[in-house]
């Protein structure tokens, strides 16, 4: 993640010591432990043309029981996870959703949930309060019909309004989180209208990831020029918010090329700024897949990041999670941690690769069949990355 608020306005998010550190000197990565999504089932109401996890109307017979989910929990709080995300699937059809989080934040593991916000009933966004989710995290990708057409069902952005509105309400903090593609980047502006009128917190604008159905969608992901053209208007919105003394947290998420852009941006009119970024980017250190984000599926199997399902690395009921972690005798997770020697192409070449670490992928596997390959999602040129 890029947070374009603290780049652009030093705002410091509820979230930063997770992507920075604390302001003294950061661990070796070695010693820090990762967000782990948890895409706790795989059933959901809704049919979205992009999802990564492939959901469909009805979970798998295989999916963990409460049990199950009580003793992952475990493992999690014994290892220092600090945070576990709720995923899917759709979460909340789990009917031991609420209990597993309320057992998590018992363990001393911090609770955020990502759902498609069509089931927060008034009673739910109360309890999802009281049982201390840090956030509550809601999928939009567009407001209305492109939203309706996205998600597969007509009136589902009415439903996932009415959810956001019952959180804001109980004092819930909120966050919105919309994936661009050509399809749907013109709503942009749209998304960042309904954060200020609807008073979420935060908001975080997804590069697509080639994953699941979201792999279907490669050829209507955005162009370059494109990209550069919709990150360009997200920071100037950003920073229009802050101009207006709005404290809203702006993310990008999916491509560190994001945070190369950004930097040398504001290197054009801030030097000061530009190297407070600068630092921040190194402390983040890039792409954290297999390092301080992973994921772990509906029946256990665990995966570098959520996106990544192709890649399993083990098996929670086999090994606790810790274990399958720290091993990197693991070809893949050994490479992950260390990748600097691995990365081909322009990312073996990229100048920025320190504060990159060769973005996504993921997205280099889906279209080269070689997870080592460069990102063709990057839209730096030549010139900005040092290679002409």
């Amino acid at each position: 993640m890029i947070s374009v608020s603290r780049m652009l306005c030093s705002e410091i998010g509820p979230g930063d010591y997770l992507r920075y550190g604390a302001e003294e000197a950061l661990p070796p990565a070695s010693e820090r432990r990762p967000i782990v999504v948890w895409n706790c089932t795989k059933g959901c109401n809704l049919r979205c043309v992009h999802c990564y996890a492939d959901a469909a109307g009805r979970k798998r017979d295989a999916e963990m029981s409460t049990d199950d989910g009580k003793a992952f929990i475990r493992q999690l709080a014994d290892f220092g996870v600090p945070v576990m995300l709720f995923s899917g699937g759709e979460p909340t059809l789990r009917g031991d959703f609420l209990e597993l989080a309320r057992y998590a934040v018992e363990q001393g593991v911090g609770v955020v949930v990502s759902t498609n916000g069509t089931l927060l009933s008034e009673e739910m966004a109360r309890e999802v309060k009281n049982i201390g989710f840090r956030e509550v995290g809601i999928s939009l990708d567009g407001v209305g019909e492109p939203n309706d057409r996205f998600r597969g069902k007509e009136g589902a952005f009415e439903e996932a309004l009415q959810g956001i509105r019952n959180c804001v309400s109980v004092g819930q903090r909120v966050s919105l989180r919309m994936t661009m593609t050509r399809s749907n980047h013109h709503e942009v502006p749209a998304i960042l209208d309904l954060v200020e009128r609807e008073n979420v917190d935060r908001v975080c604008f997804y590069h697509l990831a080639y994953a699941g159905r979201g792999n279907d969608l490669r050829e209507v992901d955005l162009s370059h020029e494109e990209t550069r053209a919709v990150v360009d208007l997200i920071c100037e919105r950003t920073l229009d918010l802050y101009e207006r003394g709005l404290r809203k947290e702006i993310l990008l998420v999916g491509n560190h090329a994001d945070g190369v852009y950004l930097y040398q941006k504001l290197k054009g009119r801030d030097a000061a700024r530009a190297e407070e970024a600068l630092a921040l980017l190194h402390r983040n250190g890039g792409n954290n897949s297999g390092i301080l984000i992973g994921a772990v599926d509906e029946v256990g199997d665990v995966h570098p990041d959520q996106f990544w399902r192709s890649i399993t690395l083990g098996n929670i009921h086999d090994r606790t999670f810790g274990e399958i972690w720290l091993d990197t005798s693991n070809p893949t997770m050994g490479g992950l941690k260390d990748r600097r020697g691995l990365l081909k192409g322009r990312c073996a070449r990229c100048s920025h690769v320190d504060i990159c670490n060769g973005n996504l992928r993921e997205r280099a596997e889906a279209v080269f069949d070689d997870m080592w390959q460069e990102d063709p999602a990057c839209y730096l040129t030549d010139e900005e990355i040092g290679l002409a």
